[in-house]
């Protein structure tokens, strides 16, 4: 008998191919590490960040295999303490660099934008050094704002100005002689707040009005951006008009409606801001909402790891590229707003720009100006400003918990039937979910290790009942919710209004978008609370202020909002109880954690007493109105400062 030919047994087999089934093992655990790790890192709008936002994320450290019967896992560190410490080091930097001497601001100057600064800029430091002004240098979000103007002559500059002040809900702020006046051309709409933004700008002017030359100032009476401006109409001047001298109705094509009606949305008018071979471009977008039955916690996969919401945004979304992502528009309710657009490079004043706009920033009156509503420590009844508020509370008798309210503003609706996608609308159905649907929280066990985690698989009702605290208080345009108010009811969560006060005694208050920036941003970070901060808009103080310093930045998907709360905060009761513990509260506190909230807290205060003062907002006002005297000249180089 021939060995070869002779038919193998069973076990012999098995002996043979022993060292193609490890093989094939290890290959099998690889793939498998492999796709899980790929599905982590491949974010949606409504898992985690964006494709081709990269670098504005922190993803979870590896971490090892878990421990099926408890999943305890072991990390080299959190993600948070990291994102804090190097923030911190930026921030320093950034202060301690700023110039000392007039001789230094000009250097500076030169350096960054490669021209003399503008005629009176003396002045302007003088003012600077006797207000303590400690931002003197950061103004590149300024020049950015208005360099596509210094491109135009100064006599079209002029004629754009008077131009765009005729267009509804454009205020015109004329300084004649030293004094200034507000003007409101074309009285169209009925509005409660009619002129208020161009009051505030002028008042910020006060101190150093006498010294400014004739010009005038054309600010948006509303809170949407106004200037959208097609990609091509920017990069090649010749295809468009560059003399407004035949009126404004030459340069938009016809005569300009004030709203969208039937015929445009801003999402459309937004993606010809873009490049024509980008996505946004080449998209068909439909009209019809597809996902509004998308109101809850999604059901988690039963093999995803604490990766799946451990991601944090090392600031906001202000830097989404929507060019190349264009399905994240309909999570934004600014892209539904019902006031329609300028399509033309005019020069607006308003107070916050949204990627792809074009308007020029200026601080909020609400900022500036003194109320109940958005103003921390005034005494409405006395009529005086506080250093402390009333109803402050100590940092260890505020409630642990995450705190929110406001109406269901957001956007408008054209076109109708987007509403459940809106920011605010997202965040307070997840807050207000009481499903069975789990996240998993990660918290460290022991509660002062700062490399021991453990993961718990929590159902989102028992979280947010243990640690969110958040609630519409007004329906605004309920109807154009499908199903109208009862359904927007049967989604969210509704509560009763409360003073601006109340928010002192939480910890955690988010601050959300509403038709355009939050106007309480700086009212958050005046109390001993920690701002969380969701936004896609960037304001007149964003290269001066610094996300994981002076507040938490949030993005635009929300998810991760329960692990940073279990970071600082420690792990919630439902969390415990998922781990069947029965550690008191006392004892789950996170040391580290609240430590470095309280940092966040304190910074953030110490920032609106220093650097976001209303005077301040004056030195930022004054720099705008000497590049904008320079930029309303013929003769440029005579309002030069050659000092």
């Amino acid at each position: 008998m021939i060995r070869s030919q002779q038919k193998p047994s069973c076990m012999a087999l098995i002996r043979h191919n022993m060292g193609y089934i490890f093989l094939f093992g290890v290959l099998f655990v690889f793939m498998q590490v492999g796709f899980r790790s790929g599905r982590r890192s491949h974010q949606t709008p409504e898992n985690g960040p964006a494709t081709g936002s990269e670098d504005t994320w922190i993803p979870a450290p590896n971490i090892l295999p878990f421990v099926a019967e408890k999943k305890k896992s072991v990390i080299d560190d959190h993600p948070i303490p990291r994102l804090m410490e190097e923030a911190e080091a930026t921030f320093r930097k950034k202060l301690g660099g700023q110039s000392t001497s007039l001789k230094a601001a000009v250097k500076e100057y030169r350096k960054r934008y490669r021209r003399a600064p503008p005629k009176g800029f003396d002045d302007w430091w003088k003012f600077c050094e006797k207000h303590n002004v400690k931002m003197v240098d950061e103004y590149d979000g300024l020049m950015s704002d208005l360099a596509p103007f210094m491109e135009l002559p100064g006599e079209e500059v002029r004629r754009r100005v008077r131009q765009v002040g005729e267009l509804p809900s454009i205020d015109l702020v004329q300084v004649r002689n030293g004094s200034a006046t507000v003007i409101n051309i074309k009285k169209e709409f009925k509005d409660t707040e009619v002129s208020a933004r161009a009051n505030g700008f002028k008042s910020m002017m006060g101190k150093f009005l006498k010294s400014l030359p004739d010009m005038d100032f054309p600010v948006n009476a509303l809170a949407e951006g106004r200037v959208l401006v097609p990609w091509e109409h920017r990069v090649y001047p010749n295809m468009t008009k560059t003399d407004s001298s035949e009126g404004v109705e030459s340069m938009l094509g016809g005569p300009f409606r004030a709203d969208w009606g039937d015929d445009g949305t801003v999402w459309e008018a937004w993606r010809r801001t873009c490049v024509p071979d980008s996505s946004a471009r080449r998209l068909y977008s439909s009209l019809r909402p597809s996902f509004t039955t998308q109101t809850k916690n999604h059901l988690k996969s039963k093999n995803a790891g604490p990766g799946d919401d451990f991601y944090f945004a090392k600031q906001t979304a202000s830097s989404m590229d929507y060019c190349s992502e264009p399905y994240a528009h309909y999570q934004q309710g600014h892209f539904f707003s019902d006031w329609r657009s300028i399509h033309a490079l005019y020069p607006v004043l308003s107070p916050a720009r949204a990627p792809g706009f074009l308007d020029i920033r200026i601080p909020s009156h609400y900022y500036y100006g003194s109320t109940k509503r958005y103003t921390y420590g005034w005494d409405s009844i006395n009529l005086e400003l506080k250093q402390v508020d009333p109803m402050e509370v100590p940092w260890d008798d505020k409630i642990d918990k995450i705190f929110w309210r406001g109406a269901t503003t957001g956007g408008g609706s054209h076109p109708p039937g987007f509403s459940p996608q809106y920011h605010r609308h997202r965040f307070l159905r997840l807050a207000s979910d009481n499903s069975t649907a789990t996240r998993d929280v990660t918290f460290a066990d022991p509660p002062s290790s700062t490399t021991e985690f453990v993961t718990a698989e929590v159902p989102v009702g028992q979280l947010n009942e243990n640690i969110m605290d958040a609630a519409f208080v007004k329906a605004v345009s309920a109807n154009a919710y499908p199903g109208g108010l009862t359904a927007l009811q049967r989604d969210h969560r509704f509560g009763d209004s409360v003073p601006l006060g109340t928010h002192w005694s939480y910890k955690y208050l988010i601050d959300l978008d509403g038709m355009s920036y939050s106007g309480r941003f700086l009212a958050f970070l005046a109390s001993d609370s920690v701002p969380i901060k969701s936004t896609v808009y960037d304001e007149f103080f964003t290269d001066w202020i610094q996300p994981w310093v002076h507040y938490i930045p949030l993005s635009s998907s929300y998810k991760e909002i329960y692990n940073i709360y279990a970071y600082f905060s420690g792990a919630p009761p439902s969390a415990l109880d998922a781990l069947n513990s029965t550690l008191p509260r006392e004892e789950r506190i996170s040391i580290e954690g609240d430590k470095r909230a309280r940092r966040i807290a304190r910074a953030g205060k110490r920032w609106k007493q220093t650097i976001g003062r209303t005077l301040d907002l004056e030195a930022y006002v004054y720099r705008l109105c000497l590049e904008w005297a320079r930029m309303w000249a013929d003769d440029r180089d005579s309002m030069n400062y050659l000092g």
